[in-house]
């Protein structure tokens, strides 16, 4: 079973409170990518940064780890689960934000678990796998 790796960790890791090389070398025999929500949410950061500096920085990680990493598809499976899901969810009252709920589809459509370092949202997702980091 592979790993999909929340952009959670992937910030920390960026700010240095963890070691991409560490938690690529924990999951070598099942293999790590990120969904391409993630890629988005971090090239979001990209554009986001303050100053140049910042900006140089965070794109040297992001474009450094979109040529280590492949990039799951959030191709036509993880928009079915998508629908499925958030239906469910909102028959229930519960509103988990869209990207995190597309990270959750394309987990169960790769049949990933999700490596993550948030506590609140993923347990949320019913049928996605998690692994606190």
């Amino acid at each position: 079973m592979a790993r999909l790796i929340d952009s959670s960790v992937l910030i920390a890791a960026g700010r240095g409170h963890v070691s991409l090389d560490d938690i690529t070398a924990r999951y070598a025999d099942e293999g790590v990518a990120i969904s391409a929500v993630t890629a988005s949410e971090l090239l979001h950061g990209v554009h986001r940064a303050k100053t140049a500096a910042q900006r140089e920085g965070r794109e040297a990680f992001v474009e450094g780890l979109l040529g280590q990493v492949p990039v799951a598809p959030f191709d036509l499976a993880p928009p079915r689960i998508h629908a499925a899901l958030w239906a469910e969810l909102a028959s229930r009252g519960l509103s988990i934000g869209e990207r995190d709920l597309m990270i959750g589809a394309t987990a169960i459509a790769q049949d990933s678990a999700v490596v993550t370092r948030d506590e609140r949202i993923f347990p949320k997702i019913p049928g996605v796998r998690i692994e606190r980091l």
